[in-house]
Formats: C-alpha cells, sequence, structure tokens
C-alpha cells in the first residue's frame, strides 16, 4: 500500500498563499512597511502549500503487537479506501476480521487516535514561530488521555477522595513507600512522551495522599505527621524536587531507600521506562527478606546476631488475664508471626524475663 499511496516530493505552492507573499514583498520594495507587517500576519494564518495538492500523498504505519496506527496525507475518500483494501486483504488472505469498533478514520488535526494509551494528534498552531517560521503545524503530538488518568486515580480513591490502603498497613513502612513508588514511576516514566505529561500532577496528588493516609493508619497518627517524618528532598536535572522516603540504615552498607515522587513531570523525548511497574495493589511477599537484609532489631534496635523469632499462631500472643510484654504486642499489632531480634532480645523473650526494652 505505501508505494502506491506515496507520490510527490513536496507540495504545491498555494495560489492564494503565493498571492499574498507577492503582495508583501512588493509591499517592503516601496518602503510600506505597515501595509507589508500586516500581509505577513495574514500569511500566518494561511497555508503556504496546498492541501488539495492531488500529486502529494504519504502512507506510513507503525505496529505493536496487534494494535496497528497508519497516518495517512491525502482525502478521506483514499483513506477509507485504504480501510477497504486492508479489510480484504485480512478477510481472503489471513482469515481474519477487522474489529468496526476499534478501526477507526479519524482527522488528526480535530480528532486523536488512540494508540498504546497515547492520544496521538497533529498539532496547529499558527502562533508558534520558531525563527521566522510556523514550527508546529503538522506535528505529530502524544498525550495523555483524560481517561487515563481517571482510570489510574480510581485505585486510590473512596467515593471521590484519595484514601488508604488497608491491605498494605501490615506491610512496614519502606515496603508501603516502595509499592507507591513503584507504582508512580511505572505511569510517570511510560507518559514522559507526552507533551501535556503535567496532567500527571493531578494522579500524583491523589496518590501521595493516599500513602500518607496509609502511613498514619498504620502508625495511628495523622498525615501532616506522616508529611514530616518522611519528606525529603532530591537533586534531579530540572533541579531539587520534593519527595517522600523511608529509610532503613545498615551496618556497614547502604542504607536502604524507598522512595515516592522526586520526578519532574516535563516531556523527555528519549524516555525510557527504567523501573518495572507493579500491579496496582499487589505486593511481593518478601517483606521478610528485606526485614533480614535491614540487619537490625526491631525491639531494641541493636544489629548484634540478628535472627527470627517464631509462634505457632497469633491467638498464643493473647494470654488472657495476664500482662502483654511489649515484643508480643509488637508481633500482635503487626499481624507477623515473625519478629526479627537481636541475640540478647531472642535470649530474653525465650527466657521469660524481658530486660527493659521489652516490657516498656
Amino acid at each position: 500500500l505505501i508505494p502506491h499511496y506515496t507520490r510527490g516530493r513536496i507540495r504545491r505552492q498555494d495560489t492564494a498563499y503565493a498571492r499574498v507573499r507577492a503582495a508583501r514583498d512588493r509591499a517592503h520594495k516601496r518602503g510600506d512597511h505597515a501595509t507589508a507587517r500586516e500581509l505577513r500576519k495574514q500569511l500566518r494564518s494561511m497555508p503556504s502549500g496546498d492541501p488539495q495538492d492531488p500529486g502529494f500523498r504519504r502512507l506510513r504505519y507503525v505496529r505493536y503487537c496487534d494494535d496497528t496506527l497508519l497516518g495517512f496525507t491525502g482525502p478521506k475518500a483514499e483513506a477509507e479506501e485504504i480501510k477497504a483494501r486492508l479489510t480484504a486483504f485480512l478477510r481472503d488472505e489471513l482469515a481474519l476480521e477487522l474489529s468496526a469498533d476499534k478501526t477507526l478514520i479519524t482527522h488528526a488535526r480535530t480528532q486523536a487516535a488512540r494508540f498504546l494509551g497515547y492520544e496521538i494528534t497533529v498539532l496547529h498552531n499558527d502562533r508558534k514561530v520558531t525563527r521566522g517560521r510556523r514550527s508546529a503545524n503538522g506535528v505529530v503530538s502524544l498525550k495523555v488521555p483524560a481517561s487515563v488518568i481517571k482510570a489510574k486515580k480510581a485505585p486510590y480513591l473512596s467515593r471521590g477522595k484519595p484514601e488508604g490502603r488497608p491491605r498494605l498497613i501490615n506491610e512496614d513502612d519502606h515496603t508501603i513507600v516502595n509499592t507507591y513508588g513503584s507504582e508512580w514511576r511505572g505511569i510517570v516514566q511510560y507518559y514522559l512522551l507526552a507533551g501535556n505529561v503535567h496532567r500527571l500532577h493531578r494522579l500524583g496528588w491523589v496518590m501521595e495522599t493516599s500513602l500518607l493516609k496509609t502511613l498514619a493508619n498504620k502508625h495511628r497518627s495523622s498525615v501532616a505527621k506522616m508529611a514530616r517524618k518522611y519528606a525529603a528532598t532530591i537533586a534531579t536535572p530540572h533541579g531539587p524536587r520534593k519527595c517522600f522516603e523511608a529509610r532503613i540504615e545498615r551496618s556497614g552498607r547502604k542504607p536502604l531507600v524507598a522512595r515516592f515522587g522526586g520526578i519532574p513531570l516535563r516531556r523527555n523525548k528519549d524516555a525510557a521506562i527504567t523501573d518495572r511497574v507493579l500491579v496496582p495493589g499487589t505486593i511481593r511477599h518478601k517483606e521478610l527478606v528485606t526485614r533480614l537484609l535491614a540487619n537490625r532489631c526491631e525491639i531494641c534496635k541493636a544489629d548484634d546476631g540478628i535472627s527470627v523469632h517464631h509462634v505457632r499462631r497469633l491467638a498464643d500472643l493473647a494470654r488472657p488475664g495476664r500482662p502483654q510484654p511489649a515484643w508480643a504486642e509488637l508481633m500482635a499489632r503487626r499481624r507477623r508471626k515473625t519478629l526479627v531480634v537481636c541475640r540478647t532480645c531472642h535470649d530474653s523473650i525465650h527466657t521469660g524475663q524481658p530486660k527493659s526494652q521489652l516490657t516498656q
């Protein structure tokens, strides 16, 4: 199809445009700069090439798996002819049927084509002038669809407002922040090619509020206190940016850092995904490994002889009529049958004579 529907080197010049340009040149020669200025403004509202030039056609296409987008410069009648030929080829040669609902013909300037989660349009702005020429007209533009932002916000909303995620409350702070951070990075990195990537600010605010509410519910605190506790600033190519960090310090090694935010929402033509996207709401159940890598007692914060204390059932932690030691209350509150402790705390738990840190 491409050889058949591609012809001509450049568009022929529009006749009306050529007449106005000649009038502008004559006004310049005779020194009538006011008239020349007005004619130049008129030229910038007119197409320089003939939109109906029958000797100029272009056909291009891009495919990803079974999702295909064709770009055609020409009349709608020929676009419908291309669609009919594609339909016949797929039916007769490959025994496939085009989806009538998904196979659409759209005008690139007045409508948007959906492709791989983006809206594809062609820009037109006579006022965008670079080096004396209109630089935006005819440029293909990628945009973040409003429907995508709405769909991405849904998991973090309840009755139209940002809400915490109860299923994450029993995870440690590092895992919670890392989960939100991975989801946010995946979305932003995918849409950094869009010219309107700044529209993700609203989604970022919703996810940030949901994160802080989840942490506040976990620690029985407030959103403001959690924001102050985990606030951080990082350096980026576009200057410092605020974010939220959860750190796990490790003796003799770099700390484990989970981060949410801190990504400048500016278009990047060379953007590439550098972080795997987690499915929203899905946690990789490797929390114990992370806790062990922290090499820190979860009771006294020491790092000597780290081991794991186990109980068979959470119900065993509850002893009616008897005060609960701090380690049992901690396990019951986290709803975890494991507790990472140092050698001293582990011995104290098993001897039934906990030191002061275990009982206070």
